[in-house]
């Protein structure tokens, strides 16, 4: 059940994690599109109350991510890149919502705390499970906002590691609760 005051943040479903003819970062086998259905189920059940974040590039990159675009440098492109648009699918639902762009992982902060209105109360879904999902899950939770997971609407870099960012978020319970799409719209 969706509480009232209760939104959906829906992470980082963009092409360059789901196209993976040309992206290194894309997850494996198409398992992004397994989530497709799921997602839009909620986006649609959340009404207004949906907020999407994209991740970018730092421009330029400093510290610990001058190394680590060293071994990424093809995607160290300018935040509007088409690779960093959203997928069509999720774009269409996204039209009339917010969307959060982030230089880093974690999407959590002032301005995604600010595009859900403050609210204590989220769902989350997107990619990759264990990276973006993850940090932005925990960081939420460590501010005090109950965060439900749905899993069936996240994918990872591969199955064993988004099984193992799943049980490291369910660590965190009753702060964290992994559950799916079915449970949420009972």
């Amino acid at each position: 059940m969706i509480a009232e005051d209760e939104w959906l943040v829906v992470i980082d479903r963009q092409r360059v994690f789901a196209e993976s003819e040309w992206s290194a970062w894309a997850c494996p086998d198409g398992s992004y599109h397994t989530t497709d259905e799921a997602f839009a189920r909620l986006a649609k059940a959340f009404g207004d109350r949906v907020v999407y974040t994209r991740y970018v590039a730092p421009e330029p990159p400093q510290n610990a991510w001058i190394d680590y675009f060293k071994d990424w440098p093809q995607f160290l492109v300018a935040p509007d890149d088409p690779m960093y648009d959203l997928t069509a699918d999720t774009a269409e639902l996204a039209q009339g919502h917010a969307v959060v762009s982030c230089d880093t992982f974690g999407k959590w902060g002032s301005v995604l705390s600010e595009a859900i209105k403050g609210a204590k109360k989220i769902t989350v879904c997107g990619v990759a499970t264990d990276c973006c999902v993850l940090t932005t899950v925990l960081a939420a939770a460590d501010n005090g906002v109950a965060v439900r997971v749905a899993a069936d609407a996240c994918a990872g870099s591969s199955p064993e590691n988004h099984q193992m960012a799943l049980n490291t978020m369910a660590l965190f319970t009753p702060l964290v609760t992994v559950t799916n799409t079915d449970a949420i719209l009972k």
